[in-house]
């Protein structure tokens, strides 16, 4: 588990009004019921007055942004609000899939079991423009630009196209072991394959947007260990 001391480990770019961090997976961004553990707690460890501009699902690892003042976190707030800050995602998506800049537009609902589903009635406005960026055997890793902010919003369109995220079982994803990869593979006696990412493989590439002083700054999140690791074997068994 990440501590106060290595956050700073986690920072990708600083000035005097935001923090630009490479979050890992498996770590909350706000305080959550389940998990008192969270990066808004680090950051503001880091600096008192932190708060989170956006947020990411607790399993997906890459770029997340906190304000060091009430009006750096309005500024960046706004341009969230009015959709424009470019995020860019990358995911690992089941299937072959040839995306040249398809744009999903279809409505969310959030249901009382957490999930999202597509509603045309009721749902709210969600869209995201998805594209190939390289196809392996069964796989296909995809960048995604979502315009808005919706919960699982990512998530739930790849699905919409047949492309689940691997590894999110939630919606439709089959997690991707090394024995389906690799022929011959085999296991050592009375253990249990663990799957390659033990979590959905999405990763918040990078986010554009615009510092106080107007100047616009793209910040880039590396992939982390486990996403490296499944895209290697991927390109290996291409």
């Amino acid at each position: 588990m990440i501590s106060k001391h290595n956050f700073k480990s986690l920072v990708l770019w600083e000035d005097e009004d935001f923090i630009a961090v490479n979050k890992p997976p498996f770590i909350a961004t706000l305080e959550d019921r389940v998990e008192p553990a969270n990066l808004l707690a680090l950051a503001k460890v880091y600096v008192p007055e932190a708060q989170a501009c956006h947020r990411l699902d607790k399993n997906t690892s890459g770029i997340l942004v906190f304000a060091k003042n009430p009006i750096a976190y309005r500024h960046l707030s706004l341009q969230f609000q009015n959709r424009q800050v470019v995020k860019l995602y990358h995911a690992v998506v089941d299937g072959i899939h040839r995306f040249e800049e398809v744009a999903v537009d279809l409505p969310l609902l959030k249901q009382n079991d957490g999930t999202v589903k597509v509603s045309r009635k009721q749902g709210r406005p969600a869209q995201t423009w998805v594209s190939t960026l390289q196809i392996f055997r069964n796989h296909t890793l995809v960048q995604c630009r979502p315009v808005t902010g919706r919960m699982h919003q990512i998530r739930v369109h790849l699905a919409s196209l047949g492309a689940s995220i691997a590894g999110d079982e939630q919606y439709g994803g089959k997690p991707v072991y090394l024995s389906s990869l690799k022929k011959g593979y085999t296991l050592k006696q009375f253990s249990e394959e663990q799957p390659l990412v033990k979590r959905m493989a999405l990763h918040a590439l990078s986010l554009t947007f615009k510092r106080l002083n107007g100047e616009l700054i793209t910040v880039e999140a590396p992939y982390p260990k486990d996403m490296k690791a499944l895209l290697r074997q991927l390109a290996l068994t291409a």
